[in-house]
């Protein structure tokens, strides 16, 4: 099939497939008239990346799982290297669900003094969630 074909089924955009093959992701074939071909098994493989992006992978993470699909393997994360990387982002997220959690138990205890002092009566209200977060945040 052509890139416009693989395109469409795949509900993508020829770009990203260009994309895709600039980054040695896909690999087309080339026809004796200089198109790009492909067959089912790339349409399988652009499957595998569209499904990982939607997980929140980037581009290169979801490299050994193709690399694991052009070996054979009949699913891409059987192999070492994608089980590697669904460990790193594991690890990612759980840093990352610790970083929220952090905020929000920060954020309900600023609730509570904010809350109190406001049925105290008291004029202004303290800001040490908003300096402390402001002054520990990178992101």
């Amino acid at each position: 099939m052509r890139i416009g074909e693989l395109a469409e089924r795949a509900g993508t955009t020829t770009r990203a497939l260009r994309h895709y093959e600039s980054l040695g992701l896909l690999r087309a074939r080339r026809t004796g008239n200089g198109y790009r071909a492909y067959d089912e098994q790339d349409l399988r493989l652009l499957r595998q990346i569209q499904a990982l992006r939607a997980f929140g992978f980037e581009l290169e993470d979801t490299r050994p799982f193709v690399d694991c699909l052009r070996a054979g393997h009949p699913q891409g994360d059987t192999c070492a290297a994608s089980l590697e990387v669904y460990r790193r982002k594991l690890a990612e997220l759980d840093e990352c669900i610790d970083r929220l959690t952090e905020v929000r138990e920060r954020l309900g205890s600023q609730l509570v003094r904010a809350e109190l002092a406001s049925a105290g009566g008291a004029s202004e209200p303290r800001c040490e969630f908003s300096c402390e977060a402001s002054e520990g945040s990178t992101r």
